[in-house]
């Protein structure tokens, strides 16, 4: 098991890889523009995909597949601070996006449901993303 370790500098933590080709799924989904997201976004974005195959097929038996890593801690101070307090503590991990990074593969879904998963998750991401076919 990977234990999250918290840590304030700015270097990336191991683990960065480009994933910009299908591995395992039929489709994927791919981003075009670069983009931040973190690691509560992503979860609940994971959380709403199941249920939607959910609603959709009747069962969870398809898979998805996610190859992010997040790698970055994101810091604040309060807003009270006075400048010159330091760094501030660590409040999300996040994963910066460039374009191309494959974002989700998808097997055993049938192919009708392809654009209206797409267009489901293009609601809830800030940032462009595109349909990738093998």
């Amino acid at each position: 098991m990977q234990v999250n370790k918290k840590t304030h500098n700015k270097y990336k933590l191991k683990g960065n890889k480009k994933f910009q080709f299908l591995e395992l799924g039929t489709f994927g989904i791919k981003t075009t523009s670069s983009g931040l997201i973190t690691k509560e976004k992503w979860q609940l974005i994971e959380r709403v995909l199941q249920r939607k195959f959910k609603l959709m097929l009747g069962h969870k038996k398809n898979k998805i597949f996610s190859s992010l890593k997040f790698n970055s801690s994101l810091t604040k101070l309060s807003l009270e601070s006075r400048m010159g307090k330091g760094k501030g503590s660590i409040y999300a991990k996040a994963q910066f996006l460039k374009p191309g990074t494959l974002l989700f593969e998808f097997i055993k879904l049938p192919k009708q449901y392809e654009d209206e998963i797409f267009m489901f998750i293009q609601k809830k991401i800030k940032f462009k993303i595109k349909l990738v076919k093998f």
